[in-house]
């Protein structure tokens, strides 16, 4: 199984390419600027000497316009680079991926671990060198949540998982349109901030502001002040003291409403970069065109019961912030004791928010979904000979053909995985460092691949939805008084009592009970065995105690697989392929002796 390198290397040539020519025209301008400028002032005051004032008036205009014009030029291709350089960044990161060279990538989801997770940190889903590190292209808090999810609560049925897949598979193949949109989150990649204070404050609303009688005069008081005060210059029975009596009226108004206003516009304030982000974000998913039925829902989240689009409501809400935010400004006071300003503002907010507040959740939702759902397809996009996979109903199934671990790059090894109910539990045995763990967890992160709709590291893949437990990674918890091998019973334990549930289980057992003495060890590694495969639950256990194949004896359940090693010139080999039946070779021996251990030379090494 490849990957598709070629396509990241031409963008990645183009856009380096566009990045030359942008500076090269940023500096031309730059230049030309320099020279309308002074050649422009120049003429201009030649002219003026000259006692030409309507062709030196003119040249001072043409020079002006020429200047702003050039101005605006500037900045554009100036904002174009910047957009350009992080469209090359895109690529450079995903040919590092490619390359299998992602593990310096800077969001490893580290604030996702969770010991207590029923499988996320045995099978590396968050942390250093883990899937989310590997796949993640989210910048949203939003998105990032969203893909978190969608790795560790995969809560969809099949029909759900069969449009995320066609969803995933169209949006991997318009690598344009996914790059540019993370791009526009990238440029905004400070101002993502979690928004639920802003969520918080669109469900906050305040209806006193949009009764009838309120708007009323909040709108009429101050044209009836300014009537006044241009009543006062052009008849002289009206005085100016009337102005200045309804001036200290609106100061009183303001003032008694100060800290209600303050708690409404500084809250937009604070997230006015977000929210433009966001806008930028909006457009960009409603300008496309989506064929699969799970974007084109999606899509349709954006557009409300009156055929509004939602960029076109946040823009409502992007204008007021713009305006919002000259408060600070000296000028601000005057506007604002004059034309009551930020009541008119307030009045404006909480008409948006009746209208369109209840549904700004939903769009961010809809943006984080689709910045997860972008994070996948790059899977789909890498990887187009990986399987889709199928899914069956009725008793639990795992079927794998050629499987690999998706994070092993071209060391991967592939195997074939048959689990279904008439023998559901898998027992692998084999000597030290043969690849039991790697092989477990290569089942197991596939499978959270496949619930999330993406492409599993396999030729063909047929599963059911089944509920993941792991037990492997167990150690010591000081803070709580936990020793490892408690640690693991209260894992097992967990997994025991989820076979109650309906839903089918899918459990890696790695090496069980191996905190505790050999008797103790084998004794309940069976009892544990026997009672796993009765339920209604597929998986494996690893161990070393090779007496457990005996179980295959008496319980036609469970399967005996091994991994094993060989020797070449006095080295020891793996080659990490699964074959059928209990591991004959040992290894742990030459491997004491490997680490300078000696030993006597009348205890035979295994080979």
């Amino acid at each position: 199984m490849g990957t598709q390198k070629t396509p990241y290397v031409n963008r990645k040539k183009h856009y380096d390419n566009l990045l030359k020519k942008q500076n090269g025209a940023i500096s031309f301008i730059s230049l030309l600027r320099l020279i309308v400028f002074v050649s422009g002032l120049g003429f201009t005051v030649f002219f003026y000497l000259r006692t030409a004032y309507y062709l030196s008036l003119l040249l001072f205009i043409v020079t002006i316009l020429t200047f702003v014009s050039l101005a605006i030029k500037h900045n554009k291709i100036k904002h174009n680079k910047i957009r350009c350089s992080v469209l090359c960044d895109i690529n450079e990161n995903s040919l590092k991926r490619v390359d299998n060279n992602w593990k310096d990538f800077p969001d490893s989801g580290e604030d996702f671990s969770d010991e207590d997770h029923s499988y996320s940190k045995d099978l590396d889903i968050f942390g250093k060198n883990s899937l989310f590190q590997w796949i993640n292209t989210c910048i949203t808090y939003l998105g990032r949540q969203k893909l978190k999810d969608a790795l560790s609560k995969p809560q969809y049925n099949t029909e759900e998982i069969h449009k995320r897949q066609d969803a995933i598979k169209e949006l991997s193949e318009n690598i344009g349109w996914t790059q540019r949109f993370a791009a526009e989150a990238i440029l905004s990649e400070n101002k993502n901030h979690n928004p639920d204070a802003l969520l918080e404050w669109v469900d906050d609303k305040n209806e006193f502001f949009l009764k009838p009688l309120v708007v009323i005069v909040i709108r009429f008081l101050p044209i009836i002040t300014l009537s006044l005060l241009f009543s006062s210059f052009i008849f002289s029975q009206v005085s100016y003291r009337v102005f200045l009596i309804g001036i200290v009226l609106q100061i009183i108004l303001l003032l008694l409403g100060y800290k209600e206003v303050s708690r409404n516009l500084d809250t937009v304030y604070k997230y006015k970069d977000t929210i433009l982000v966001y806008n930028k974000l909006l457009i960009h998913i409603e300008k496309k065109k989506f064929t699969s039925e799970y974007l084109i829902n999606l899509k349709e989240k954006l557009v409300n019961k009156d055929g509004m689009k939602a960029s076109f409501q946040i823009k409502k809400l992007v204008n007021l912030v713009t305006v919002i935010s000259d408060r600070k400004n000296i000028y601000y006071f005057p506007i604002n004791v004059i034309a009551l300003w930020d009541y008119q503002c307030l009045i404006n907010l909480q008409r948006f928010k009746k209208a369109s507040g209840s549904s700004l959740s939903t769009w961010l939702d809809v943006i984080g979904e689709i910045e997860a759902l972008n994070s996948l397809s790059t899977i789909a996009y890498e990887h187009n000979d990986w399987a889709m996979p199928k899914f069956q109903d009725g008793s639990p199934v795992f079927i794998a053909k050629n499987l690999g671990h998706p994070l092993l790059g071209e060391s991967r090894v592939y195997n074939d995985i048959h689990i279904e109910k008439s023998q559901n539990v898998l027992l692998i045995t084999g000597s030290n460092m043969s690849g039991k763990s790697t092989l477990l967890r290569t089942t197991g992160i596939n499978l959270v691949l496949a619930y999330a709709g993406a492409p599993v590291c396999c030729e063909s893949f047929i599963c059911s939805i089944m509920d993941i437990y792991t037990c492997m990674r167990t150690s010591d918890n000081l803070e709580k008084n936990i020793s490892s091998f408690y640690a693991e019973l209260l894992r097992i334990k967990k997994l025991v009592s989820a076979t109650t549930d309906k839903t089918p289980i899918f459990f890696l057992l790695d090496e069980i009970f191996k905190g505790t003495n050999s008797i103790d060890r084998h004794t309940g590694a069976k009892i544990l065995v026997a009672k796993l495969s009765t339920e209604n639950a597929l998986g494996f256990v690893s161990t070393h105690d090779l007496e457990l194949g005996d179980i295959e004896k008496t319980n036609k359940r469970v399967k005996n697989y091994h991994l094993r090693e060989y020797y070449k010139d006095d080295k020891l080999y793996f080659d990490y392929k699964l074959r059928p039946g209990v591991s004959t070779t040992r290894n742990a021996l030459y491997l004491m002796k490997m680490a300078g251990l000696e030993i006597p030379s009348d205890i035979k090494i295994p080979k």
